[in-house]
Formats: C-alpha cells, sequence, structure tokens
C-alpha cells in the first residue's frame, strides 16, 4: 500500500498490492483512499489524475469548491447520516467514535449507505476511484474496511492499512489547526481494553461482506461487478 505523496494531501494511498486470501493481491491503480481532496494543489490533482483517478467519491455532509479538474466523476455520499441521533448518540456515548469499535455497529444500523457508497464504486467508470472523508480514516476506513473484505483481503493486511493512518496524520493535525488525536483514541482503546489492530479484527470477526450487501439491498450484477474491480488488473 505505497504513499502516494500528492501535494495537500498527507493520508493518501493506492491499496494495490494488498495480499489475498487465494494467494493473490489487489491491483495497484483500482482504489485509492485520501483524506480531503479540496486541500490538493493544482499540481496535486495533476499528480491524482496522473496516476489514473478518474472518479471520487466523497463521503462527508458537505463539500466546497476546489481546483478539481474538469472529466472527473463526482459522487457525494452522506455515509454518516448525522440527522439519526440514536446512532450517534450510543456511538458517543460509548466512546467508540474515532475508532474501528463503531464500525461493525454503524454497518449494522446503516446498510443503506454502506450499499451506496460501494455501489458507486462498482458502477465508476473505467480508472481509479478515489474515496475520501475529512481526515482519511474513519469514514473511508470503514469503507475500505468493507470494500477489502469483500475483496479477500486479508485480515491482518485490513488492519495494518488502517494503522498506517495514525502516523500519517500526525503532520496534518497543526495544518488543520486541531488538536492531535493520537492520544485520545489510543486512551480510548486502552480503556476498552483492545488496540486498533484487536478492533479491526474484531470488526471483521464473523463478518461476510457479500452476504452483507446483497442482505441490503445491493444488486448482485453489481457486487459481482466490485469484486472483479477490486481483484483484477
Amino acid at each position: 500500500m505505497p504513499h502516494l505523496s500528492w501535494e495537500g494531501c498527507h493520508n493518501t494511498r493506492d491499496l494495490g498490492g494488498l495480499p489475498l486470501h487465494d494467494g493473490g493481491q489487489t491491483p495497484f491503480g483500482a482504489l485509492i483512499r485520501s483524506d480531503n481532496p479540496e486541500r490538493l494543489t493544482a499540481a496535486g490533482w495533476a499528480a491524482a489524475v496522473a496516476h489514473g483517478v478518474r472518479t471520487v467519491v466523497d463521503l462527508r455532509e458537505s463539500c466546497s469548491a476546489d481546483l478539481r479538474p474538469a472529466g472527473l466523476t463526482t459522487v457525494r455520499i452522506d455515509l454518516d447520516d448525522m440527522a439519526d441521533e440514536q446512532v450517534w448518540r450510543h456511538i458517543r456515548d460509548n466512546d467508540l467514535d474515532g475508532t474501528p469499535l463503531y464500525y461493525r455497529y454503524f454497518m449494522e444500523s446503516k446498510p443503506a449507505q454502506c450499499v451506496a457508497v460501494a455501489t458507486a464504486v462498482a458502477r465508476a467508470p473505467e480508472g481509479g476511484v478515489l474515496v475520501h472523508c475529512g481526515l482519511g480514516r474513519d469514514r473511508t476506513g470503514l469503507i475500505v474496511m468493507l470494500l477489502l473484505s469483500l475483496a479477500g483481503v486479508t485480515r491482518e493486511a485490513i488492519a495494518a492499512d488502517y494503522e498506517e493512518s495514525t502516523s500519517r496524520l500526525v503532520p496534518l493535525y497543526p495544518a488543520l489547526g486541531i488538536d492531535d488525536q493520537t492520544a485520545e483514541i489510543e486512551q480510548i482503546l486502552r480503556t476498552k481494553g483492545t488496540t486498533l489492530r484487536a478492533a479491526v479484527y474484531d470488526a471483521l470477526d464473523g463478518f461476510d461482506a457479500e452476504k452483507y450487501l446483497l442482505a441490503a439491498g445491493m444488486d448482485p450484477a453489481d457486487v459481482t461487478a466490485l469484486k472483479t474491480r477490486l481483484t483484477r488488473p
């Protein structure tokens, strides 16, 4: 999962080269994850296009204008659905936010949102798909976990990818003028008696991504197309 040095972003990487259970690996250039690309400079966007990105899937509730090149397809899906106060009250009251601890609960509570994103990736035009939120950790991490699980990536590789964001975000916090969240998240995990890696493992324990997406109403043809996109060069 090589880091991509695109000017303006900090937490960007190609999710190619990850090991699959069947012995293969994910293709390079198919799926890229990132923090908010609105911070990309013109040179950063040029690098993204040169890398093969043709579709951007934005998981945030709101967005603003940026230097995004004409010709890129942008799909915006409000993954969080913050209007659902009951779900977010549970996540916050139980100190799950900012960690993979909320992933399984969220997927069970919000299958329609997850299917919408998976479908957008499946139906994207030919070329790379960039999935992002604000920091590229929580919403992006959840969707990437779901997609990589569907592709058959090993849980060790999925967890290692998630862990990568911890160090990548350190320089981004001061750049955004916000507090470094590293220590707070570590404290939450210690209190829960777990680690980042173990929390990802727990989220994946007994989880069948294909059955989940089909049960949530995703078109079987789109599921097949998505698996093909994420596994074949």
